[in-house]
């Protein structure tokens, strides 16, 4: 196929994905991650959903990372999906959760963590760090008390008082849609359409990025930016399997590098790596 009918075929198959995008953005609503990300990139989106989690009118996010990739001193990450500052310098990491296994209690914990490890700088006092929350709304009731928001902080047992570390994990249970400004959050994060929102902030958000030629595109956009990202991870994979099973046959690294077109110092680390597995 020459160059021009390669092109021609690449174009069509994007116009097919992008109308399958199209078909697939009608059913996301907030709780879908991809989507999420979007509205949130509107820092008053994010101040409401916190404005009615932490019941603070007054609340106001002066600035915020999406997506930010938290690691630990042995190089564990965690994307974090949102992370915002309020104007009296507390933290708060805000995460969507649709399976249970992302929102464990050890989760919620380890991302408190993380949020600490990533705060003080070289010479800052630990008495600098500042008040930080991790609020994870979910989709089901993953801790099973019924309740609609529950507050989770450090306790000092034979004192019966609690423990002024300032760390705090807040879990939400988006199944309670009650008539409450929380339980209608909740119905707003579940709601395909932006008429059905009870919230004017996001509901401005969700028609922008649903109803207008603009938003659609962009979320197209986005979701193809997720497609070829895993068509390239899958590749790799591909031609890791590939590598290390000519390696195992006594193929000198160069070639394989040829062969694979990827470099001789990636294919010596995944042989490495192999022999350190094997092991």
């Amino acid at each position: 196929m020459d160059v021009a009918k390669e092109e021609i075929v690449k174009t069509e198959e994007l116009e097919t994905r992008y109308e399958r995008y199209k078909g697939i953005l009608k059913d996301l609503t907030i709780m879908s991650d991809v989507f999420m990300r979007n509205v949130f990139k509107k820092r008053e989106c994010t101040e409401y959903v916190l404005q009615v989690i932490m019941d603070k009118k007054d609340l106001k996010v002066i600035d915020q990372v999406l997506q930010k990739d938290y690691k630990n001193l042995q190089g564990r990450s965690a994307i974090l999906d949102c992370v915002a500052r309020d104007s009296e310098g507390k933290q708060f990491d805000v995460e969507i959760q649709q399976d249970n296994e992302g929102a464990s209690p050890k989760r919620a914990r380890y991302h408190s963590g993380l949020m600490d490890m990533n705060t003080l700088n070289p010479g800052q006092d630990f008495d600098e760090l500042p008040e930080s929350y991790v609020i994870f709304i979910t989709r089901d009731d993953i801790l099973g008390y019924g309740f609609p928001i529950y507050h989770i902080d450090r306790h000092i047992k034979e004192a019966d008082d609690s423990f002024q570390d300032e760390a705090h994990i807040i879990y939400v249970n988006s199944r309670k849609q009650e008539d409450t400004e929380l339980g209608r959050l909740m119905h707003d994060l579940h709601c395909k359409n932006a008429d059905e929102m009870h919230s004017p902030v996001l509901a401005k958000r969700v028609h922008e990025l649903k109803d207008t030629q603009k938003g659609a595109t962009l979320m197209c956009h986005e979701m193809e930016k997720i497609y070829s990202e895993g068509m390239e991870s899958g590749e790799l994979k591909k031609a890791k399997e590939t590598a290390l099973s000519m390696a195992e046959k006594g193929m000198d690294v160069k070639k394989i590098a040829r062969l694979v077109k990827v470099s001789e110092d990636d294919i010596q680390k995944w042989i490495d790596e192999n022999m350190c597995v094997a092991k």
